[in-house]
């Protein structure tokens, strides 16, 4: 694989680019591999990135049904934050976040990582207890966040209504080292240096069945053929329930979508990421100076990935309290993700009732901002059995009644 630099475009420059390669192969698929991967957007190819890294397992198959990164990575509203009150969610977030932080030089591809800072507003009393309690819990885990005054607030978003007519701003829960990133490219750098160390990237390619021996994974079947393997990682988030199905056992999870909008682009006036949980809406400035508008889940199960007009209502009547600047913008485009949500709104990393296949779902609404923290726990579970980030979100945790329950907790999932 060439390296990405200021020297090999300027040598391009010279020669019209005409000596790039392509970033990464299109193969045809083995007959075995040691591990398949189903699903190639973040958390799937962060998965077969660390267990080649971490691991040396590099006979690595990565299905995808559609394209690479056109399900939930490239539909997302790119936040990353690690401020969860739970310790296993604080754990494998923080992670995440870490890794973010080094993830454009350890891939040779520029992600776009932005450290911008997120504030979560705190617009009712029950809030500020909520964050408050949420930053000493922070301090213990090794989070670095902080309670804020409104003044603070103020200093932070100057375009903010502090008295808005409904929720006035109490204060917030500020973590200055979280931030962005660009979604897709953090697909793409993965799937480069997965296929540099000899992975198959295979598109187009759709598991129609799970094929065992004595309660053993031994394949899949395929719209492009049989491929043996002997371990199996599923990672399609809204549609983990099929691929379960096909396994022979159900999840619990709930398929919907989740809906977000993008403004015209404007001039520069919001440099961090604001989400206001009480009237739930969230907004960051993109590079190109559109408003990335987000919101709540769909209150129904569905696949939709269109957009709807009750959530631009909802949504930016919401914001438009708390940023009155925003009314006279226009809407650029609008769209939607499936999210599989489980009860207690934290993700499944875990073995199953069949024996080496592993599932990684149920990430809700806040899948991007651990992408690489998940894909680092999953790849050690599926190649050693165990982790510890993984430890806690196993499937038992529903039967014996261990919720990590961040929606009570952060009262978003953000």
């Amino acid at each position: 694989m060439r390296r990405y630099s200021a020297f090999a475009v300027a040598r391009e420059a010279t020669r019209y680019h005409q000596g790039w390669a392509r970033a990464w192969r299109s193969p045809e698929p083995k007959k075995k591999y040691d591990v398949i991967i189903v699903g190639a957007g973040g958390h799937g190819l962060a998965t077969a990135f660390y267990l080649g890294r971490n691991f040396g397992i590099t006979n690595v198959a990565i299905l995808e049904k559609g394209w690479l990164g056109g399900g939930n990575t490239g539909r997302n509203t790119t936040i990353i934050r690690s401020n969860y009150l739970q310790d296993p969610s604080a754990a494998i977030y923080e992670k995440s976040r870490s890794l973010y932080e080094t993830m454009s030089q350890d891939l040779n591809y520029n992600v776009m990582y932005s450290p911008r800072g997120v504030l979560m507003l705190a617009q009712t009393e029950a809030e500020v207890r909520g964050y408050k309690r949420t930053a000493h819990a922070n301090a213990l885990q090794g989070v670095d966040t902080e309670f804020v005054s409104p003044e603070r607030v103020k200093q932070l978003v100057p375009i903010i209504s502090l008295d808005g007519p409904r929720y006035p701003v109490l204060g917030g829960l500020w973590q200055a080292r979280a931030g962005t990133g660009r979604h897709d490219a953090v697909a793409w750098g993965y799937a480069r240096a997965c296929s540099d160390m000899g992975m198959d990237i295979i598109q187009q390619c759709e598991v129609t069945g799970i094929r065992q021996d004595g309660g053993k994974v031994v394949g899949v079947d395929t719209t492009k053929g049989a491929i043996d393997c002997d371990k199996l990682g599923v990672v399609v988030a809204g549609h983990s329930g099929v691929l379960a199905e096909m396994a022979g056992f159900r999840l619990p999870i709930e398929s919907v979508a989740l809906q977000a909008l993008v403004s015209e682009p404007i001039k520069p006036c919001m440099d961090i990421v604001v989400m206001a949980n009480t009237v739930h809406g969230y907004m960051s400035q993109s590079d190109k100076g559109e408003m990335v508008i987000g919101g709540g889940a769909d209150g129904y199960n569905n696949y939709t990935q269109r957009g709807s007009f009750h959530h631009i209502e909802e949504t930016v009547r919401a914001l438009v309290e708390t940023f009155p600047m925003i009314s006279r913008l226009k809407m650029l485009r609008q769209w939607g993700g499936i999210v599989d949500m489980t009860g207690d709104r934290s993700p499944i990393l875990s073995k199953t009732p069949v024996e080496n296949v592993f599932f990684n779902c149920g990430w809700g609404t806040g899948g991007f901002k651990a992408t690489p923290g998940s894909g680092w726990g999953f790849a050690e579970l599926v190649a050693k059995g165990y982790s510890p980030l993984c430890e806690a979100f196993g499937l038992d945790r529903f039967r014996e009644g261990r919720f990590v329950d961040e929606s009570v907790a952060a009262g978003v999932a953000h």
